[in-house]
C-alpha cells in the first residue's frame, strides 16, 4: 500500500514538474515569436529540400519508371543492392571518393587552422584585413572559372607553371591534368585555393575568445611566441577544431560535384570518377533511377555512421561533440 502510494506521489511529482516547464516554454514562446518566425523559412527550407526528397528513397527497392510512377512501380527489394555491391565500378568509385577525402583530412583541413593562426599574430591592422580579403575571395568565384583558372594554369603547352619548368629548370612539360599521379594533387591544391581563406573565419573567431590574460601570463612566465600559440592558441580553438572535424569525416563519402565535373577528363577518368559523377552519369544520364537512388542510400548511411562514431571519439576525448 505504502508503496503504491510512493509511486502515486512521485507520478503527480513528475506531472507538476512537467506542467511548469511546459508553461515556461509557452511564455518563452509568446515573449520571443517574432524571433520564432524567422525559423520558418529554415524551416521551409529544410522541410522542402532535406526530408521531403527522403520519402523518394523507396525507389531504391523497386524497379522505377516514370509511365508507372513511385508507388505504380516493380517492387524488387534488394536487387540493385545486390548489382551495386557486386559491380566493379561501385568499388573503383568507392576507393576514389574515400581516397580524394582522406587527402583532402590530412592535408587541407589543417591549412586554414594555420592561416588562422598566422593571421591571428599580425598586428598591422590594414594588411591584416587586406591579407584576409585576398583569401576569400576565391571562395565566391565558381568552380566554372577557377577550373577553367588551373587548367589553363597547368596547360603542358601555355600554362605558367610549365613555362617555368621548362626554361627555369630545363624540365620537360608535365600533363597535370592528365596524369593519375598528378590530378590528385592537382584537385587538393585546387580545393586549398578556394576554401582555406575562407574556412580562417570561424578559427579567427574562436580565438578572438581566448583570454587576452592568458596570453600575458604566459609572456611574463617566459614563454616564447610559438610556445604561445601552442600552450594557449591551439588549446583555446580545441573545441572548435573538433566540431569542424566531426562535421568533416561526416562528408567522407561525398565529394563536390562541380569542382570534380569541371577538372574530370577520360584521360584520368581511373582516378577522378566519384560517387557524386558516377551518380550524374548513371542516374541522370543512364536514367538507371532506382540503381544510383540504392547507391545515395548506402552513401547516406555510411556517412551517417562515420558522423555518430567520430562523434563518440571525440567526446570520449573529453571535447564536446555536436550533440
Amino acid at each position: 500500500m505504502k508503496s503504491q502510494i510512493g509511486g502515486a506521489s512521485a507520478e503527480t511529482g513528475l506531472h507538476q514538474s512537467a506542467q511548469p516547464r511546459r508553461v515556461k516554454a509557452w511564455k518563452y514562446l509568446k515573449r520571443d515569436k517574432y524571433l520564432y518566425l524567422l525559423l520558418l523559412p529554415i524551416l521551409a527550407y529544410y522541410f522542402t529540400f532535406k526530408y521531403a526528397p527522403m520519402f523518394g528513397e523507396i525507389i531504391a527497392f523497386k524497379n522505377y519508371r516514370f509511365a508507372d510512377g513511385i508507388w505504380g512501380s516493380q517492387w524488387v527489394g534488394l536487387k540493385h543492392f545486390e548489382r551495386l555491391f557486386t559491380s566493379p565500378d561501385f568499388f573503383n568509385v568507392l576507393k576514389n571518393t574515400l581516397l580524394l577525402n582522406v587527402y583532402s583530412i590530412v592535408f587541407a583541413f589543417p591549412v586554414p587552422i594555420v592561416l588562422a593562426i598566422i593571421l591571428n599574430e599580425v598586428r598591422v591592422e590594414w594588411y591584416k584585413r587586406t591579407i584576409q580579403n585576398l583569401l576569400y575571395i576565391p571562395h565566391f568565384i565558381s568552380w566554372v572559372v577557377l577550373g577553367g583558372i588551373v587548367i589553363a594554369l597547368l596547360s603542358p603547352s601555355t600554362g605558367i607553371v610549365n613555362m617555368v619548368l621548362v626554361k627555369a629548370f630545363g624540365m620537360e612539360p608535365i600533363y597535370f591534368m592528365a596524369s593519375n599521379f598528378w590530378w590528385p594533387i592537382m584537385f587538393i591544391l585546387s580545393g586549398i585555393w578556394q576554401n582555406a581563406g575562407w574556412g580562417t573565419i570561424l578559427y579567427l573567431a574562436a580565438m578572438a575568445g581566448i583570454d587576452p590574460q592568458l596570453y600575458e601570463a604566459a609572456k611574463i612566465d617566459g614563454a616564447s611566441k610559438l610556445r604561445r600559440i601552442w600552450h594557449v592558441t591551439i588549446p583555446g580553438i580545441r573545441s572548435t577544431i573538433a566540431i569542424l572535424l566531426i562535421l568533416r569525416v561526416g562528408q567522407m563519402m561525398d565529394v563536390g560535384f562541380e569542382h570534380i565535373f569541371i577538372l574530370q577528363n577520360k584521360a584520368v577518368y581511373e582516378v577522378s570518377n566519384v560517387i557524386s559523377t558516377y551518380v550524374y552519369n548513371a542516374g541522370l544520364v543512364g536514367m538507371q533511377y532506382s540503381y544510383t537512388t540504392a547507391l545515395g542510400l548506402f552513401q547516406s548511411i555510411i556517412g551517417l555512421i562515420l558522423i555518430v562514431s567520430v562523434n563518440k571519439l571525440i567526446k570520449a576525448m573529453g571535447e564536446n561533440g555536436l550533440w
